[in-house]
């Protein structure tokens, strides 16, 4: 072997050690070559040849043998200590005899960054490759000098398993017969300066718990039997339908518990409650638990501390055959600095921007990505159709998209610089976003995304291809996060009830842009950490007064256009904020608990909330439509009052009316139709919920009987009925 070529695969900066290593024809014969640092012998093994390669040092072997061509063989490896431990010579395969696993195809993919499937050809994968068992390896890092492997296998030592490179598409590759499933391993990475760093596969599927960070092989052997539910989720769209939303922590939701005992108590506690969708806070790998999942270091990859990835595909097949929808919170926006995940991965950034002004995110020390590098958005597209295919989910909540979309998202004057048109917009965000989302809906029907989107951007909600007056198309989201009414309305009940005259406005100005968007209604976890205390903390007035508010408000909410998200541990309004160290109070519902009643009563409500809502067309049928809404009393200050109607497609009315004071009002008189779709009459109203309910913990003031419209004029109506509003409560009333 020519001195250059052996120090170049003893340096780790061997570009194609297929070409030196392994059996290659000569003029003379076939010449063997093996790297095998620490052998003592190795010996060729095939038809009828037993032939023991020189051992010239630094773990090199070779051989020429008089043979016209390469035959198929096996190599046969003893080491130092075998004679004294007793250890049988090993017989194993030669990696570097096997021709490339990735065919052309692939490899135009994803130098074009169109492979839509990308953990199929990238990161670890078990297989048969020329009749032999074993893993392929593959990875991206095209600044990389060199590729090695690490892991179990090799006990660490990477110098005889270095990876080729796959032309100039920046792919390193390699196959290692013998290597299956639950073998750790990383890349070993030579920089452009000639240093070295042990790195995570990007791309892996399945990673050690953390603090542990190296990668695992893995394949999956679950067996899916939630077919009804996936050939059915998109028979209605998404904002057409009941929509109703539990934001859960898995780790702290009963902290302690694994994937599969989750799967055991999640589905019955929601369908209980009659929800109709779970969201998962992020379960992508994270190194650090206090983050709650939102710096992610292994993009396909469930966190391992609940279990396996099939564990995790459990889980989500038990919620579907329970009828609930599953969404995940996906962080595409940035990603941690450790040195052995994704920052500088191959020695210079990679997958964050090159500019350090545009990599570094001010908020939270991390890096955001390189949206218009091809590999990277395509790392990113890819991400995210994965989590729909290989594990059925359902949705994706896209987390912190505001900072995504503006080049100027919290920096100073001077600290960032216009986009080609002099704009602060992020165009290659912008693209990613719309790339990312038209691609997930062709290919996954039924499936909605999500933003978490805090400004004002025009059409987050609208289609790729429609383009609003900015200039843009539209970003081609299913929903959007309804930031500013979450803002409003709990500002709004946060104030005393004498003083919520003085701030009517921050409940009704929300259906001034109600139909801009799509729009989802969060009190997510974000409401309620951090010192912003829980939802029944942050309402005034004592115990009874904080939980008939709580109660109103989630009545309110619940009949307001859009969908709803609520966090756990407010359903049963807990008093605590959240923390991911020990999760809800669930405490406060152990029947020996003296106030254990109050507790429960809230979430009776939210379980007849949730049935009521199901069952009531006109409470989300209509939510992205206008004429599915109308005024009722939108102006009654005076007496915290809101009423307003909702209207499914035939017509039929519910009629929401919201009474945020601590007294009973009689006799109060509000304008209704009288008739549904202009042909059938109302003869009568009839309440169907009323957070006041005794069994809520409320004081019982209703309206039992049905309330007939009168002949009086209200409201620009011309009939109306009387009611008595109860303190602190919502009421939903509909047609008898």
């Amino acid at each position: 072997m020519p001195p250059a070529e052996r120090a170049r695969l003893l340096a780790g900066e061997h570009h194609e050690p297929h070409a030196v290593l392994g059996a290659h024809p000569t003029p003379t014969g076939v010449a063997f070559r093996v790297l095998r640092p620490y052998a003592r012998t190795v010996t060729v093994l095939a038809a009828g040849i037993r032939a023991g390669l020189h051992h010239d040092g630094d773990g090199f072997f070779s051989g020429l043998l008089p043979l016209r061509t390469v035959p198929e063989y096996t190599l046969q490896v003893t080491y130092e200590n075998d004679d004294a431990d007793d250890v049988a010579p090993r017989e194993v395969q030669d990696p570097y005899r096997f021709l490339p696993t990735l065919g052309d195809l692939d490899l135009h993919l994803i130098g074009e960054g169109r492979h839509e499937e990308l953990w199929k050809a990238l990161g670890a994968h078990p297989m048969t490759h020329q009749s032999v068992t074993g893993t392929r390896f593959t990875v991206w890092a095209p600044n990389a000098r060199g590729v090695r492997l690490a892991g179990d296998f090799n006990y660490w030592d990477s110098t005889g398993f270095p990876l080729r490179s796959l032309g100039s598409t920046g792919i390193w590759e390699v196959f290692l017969p013998g290597v299956g499933e639950g073998e750790r391993y990383k890349f070993d990475i030579t920089r452009p300066d000639g240093s070295h760093t042990m790195r995570a596969d990007p791309m892996a599927r399945r990673a050690e718990v953390p603090p542990d960070n190296a990668s695992i092989v893995t394949d999956s052997h679950h067996v899916w039997q939630d077919a009804d539910w996936l050939a059915h989720r998109a028979d209605r769209p998404v904002h057409e339908a009941p929509f109703s939303v539990y934001e859960i922590h898995l780790p702290s939701w009963r902290p302690g518990l694994t994937y599969r005992q989750l799967a055991a108590q999640l589905p019955p506690y929601l369908t209980d409650l009659n929800f109709t969708h779970v969201e998962l806070m992020p379960v992508a790998e994270h190194p650090f638990g206090g983050s709650w999942g939102y710096q992610v270091t292994g993009f396909y990859a469930p966190t391992s501390r609940m279990g396996t990835p099939d564990d995790f595909r459990f889980l989500i097949d038990a919620l579907h055959r329970a009828g609930i929808g599953v969404l995940m919170d996906w962080v595409p926006a940035h990603f941690p600095r450790d040195d052995w995940a994704l920052a500088e991965f191959d020695g210079r950034p990679l997958y964050e921007h090159e500019d350090p002004a545009r990599a570094a995110h001010p908020d939270w020390g991390t890096l955001e990505f390189d949206y218009g590098r091809t590999e990277v958005r395509n790392f990113l597209v890819a991400n995210a159709t994965y989590w729909c295919e290989e594990f059925h989910i359902d949705g994706l909540r896209v987390d912190a998209v505001a900072s995504m979309l503006y080049l100027d998202y919290s920096r100073e004057h001077g600290e960032w610089t216009p986009n080609e048109h002099g704009g602060r917009e992020n165009l290659d965000a912008v693209g990613f976003l719309q790339e990312m989302n038209a691609t997930v809906y062709r290919r996954n029907p039924g499936v909605v995304t999500i933003a978490e989107e805090s400004t004002a951007w025009d059409g987050v909600t609208r289609a790729t291809h429609h383009t609003g007056p900015g200039g843009f198309g539209g970003l081609g989201f299913g929903l959007k996060w309804n930031m500013g009414w979450m803002h409003d309305s709990l500002g709004y009940v946060s104030h005393e009830p004498v003083h919520r005259k003085f701030h009517h406005n921050e409940m009704t100005f929300s259906m001034v842009y109600a139909y801009s968007e799509n729009y989802v209604l969060p009190i997510s976890h974000d409401e309620v950490v951090h010192g912003k205390r829980s939802l029944v903390s942050k309402l005034p007035g004592d115990w009874w007064q904080q939980r008939a508010t709580h109660r109103a408000y989630l009545g309110f909410m619940w009949a307001h256009p859009g969908k709803q998200l609520l966090f756990m541990g407010q359903e049963f309004a807990q008093g605590a904020e959240w923390s991911e160290a020990h999760g809800p109070d669930w405490w406060l519902l152990d029947p020996s608990y003296s106030a254990e009643p109050d507790h429960r009563g809230v979430r009776d409500l939210v379980r007849d909330l949730n049935t009521t809502y199901t069952a009531t067309p006109a409470l989300w049928q209509r939510d992205t439509d206008p004429a599915g809404f109308a005024w009722v009393e939108g102006d009654a200050a005076e007496d915290n009052v809101f009423a307003f109607l909702r209207y499914d497609n035939a017509g039929t009315p519910l009629l929401a009316v919201s009474h945020f004071s601590p007294v009973v009002r009689h006799e109060y008189r509000l304008g209704v139709p009288t008739e549904i779709s202009g042909h059938e009459g109302i003869s009568a109203w009839q309440e169907v919920l009323n957070t006041d309910g005794l069994r809520y913990g409320g004081s019982d003031v209703r309206n039992p009987e049905p309330l007939k419209p009168e002949s009086v004029p209200y409201h620009g109506r011309p009939s109306s009925i009387q009611l008595t509003l109860p303190p602190l409560s919502t009421v939903w009333l509909r047609p008898v």
